[in-house]
């Protein structure tokens, strides 16, 4: 048998109108954005379906968005009896992928990545914060330049996406300052990113505290299949350990990259991308151009998947 792995997208992904056909032609889907409207007290299925935008990308929108349609696309392919060996998700996907895997429950990620949204939001004051991606640097490099542009604020390696890809959050003109640093150092790309607020830097200690308190009165099970977590690129299984690897992840950055070598490096042979676009296939392709990630998120997407499954 393949061993396969899904991939859960995380924020960025947003666009209005996603996962359209799964609730127009498939009724699980439909009674999920159901149950997201009541647990949340808010109309998310028409702010998904029909915006505006501006209301989506909203922090404390956009992650309760993301995760409802990407388990829209995970019942779908569960219905047709895909499941997988092992689940991974970037940043907020990473809630996607452990109710996928049985440790939460639908009702208490939503309305949990709801607050962790807000509370990401409310960490750092608008406009203090920013985050830059940095392209065809290494990444032992970006880290030395963040400790030469720290100058006593915060800038550090936030998403360590692909090789050709990191990005860094911080003190806005921490990021300013090495962005600057980065070019002169040779990177291709110094990328400015229209977010609004610094995730996963020492920033978000706030956010951290807020939403471990939250996660304390949840009750979490042990997973179906195992996770490999942001925090340590680590398998997980246990509760405890994937509610662990959920609060430790706001401050400190996504290990993606190692989280796909994990991936290879237990078997997983085929990925696919559960949710909205394709963001996740793109940097697995730049990780190890010898897998393939197939991506699912649209009933138009499953031709392509069956067919590609079927050979």
């Amino acid at each position: 048998m393949t061993v396969t792995s899904f991939l859960f997208p995380g924020q960025g992904s947003q666009v209005v109108g996603m996962a359209r056909t799964l609730v127009e032609n498939f009724a699980p889907a439909r009674d999920l954005f159901a149950e997201a409207d009541d647990a949340l007290g808010f109309g998310l299925t028409q702010l998904v379906l029909e915006g505006p935008l501006e209301t989506l990308t909203l922090t404390e929108n956009t992650q309760p968005a993301i995760l409802t349609a990407s388990l829209a696309a995970y019942r779908f392919l569960e219905a047709e009896g895909l499941k997988p060996d092992f689940v991974a998700g970037h940043s907020l996907g990473e809630y996607s992928a452990v109710v996928a895997a049985g440790g939460l429950t639908f009702a208490d990620a939503l309305r949990t990545v709801r607050n962790r949204g807000r509370y990401m939001q409310e960490a750092v004051p608008a406009g203090k914060g920013a985050m830059a991606a940095i392209l065809k640097l290494p990444i032992d490099r970006i880290e030395s330049i963040c400790q030469q542009a720290a100058q006593g604020e915060v800038v550090s390696v936030a998403n360590e996406n692909s090789p050709d890809q990191t990005v860094i959050a911080g003190d806005r003109a921490a990021v300013e300052r090495a962005g600057e640093l980065a070019r002169a150092a040779g990177a291709k790309r110094v990328v400015m990113l229209p977010v609004s607020a610094p995730f996963h830097c020492a920033m978000m200690t706030p956010a951290q505290d807020r939403l471990a308190a939250d996660l304390e009165t949840l009750d979490f099970s042990d997973l179906r299949v195992p996770l490999v977590n942001n925090v340590d690129a680590a398998i997980v299984q246990e509760a405890t350990e994937v509610k662990a690897g959920l609060v430790e992840q706001v401050p400190n950055r996504v290990r993606w990259v190692e989280s796909m070598f994990r991936l290879v490096d237990e078997g997983v042979e085929q990925f696919i991308e559960v949710g909205p676009g394709a963001v996740l296939s793109g940097l697995l392709r730049n990780i190890d151009p010898a897998r393939k990630c197939l991506k699912f998120g649209e009933l138009t997407d499953w031709e392509k998947v069956r067919g590609e499954l079927s050979r």
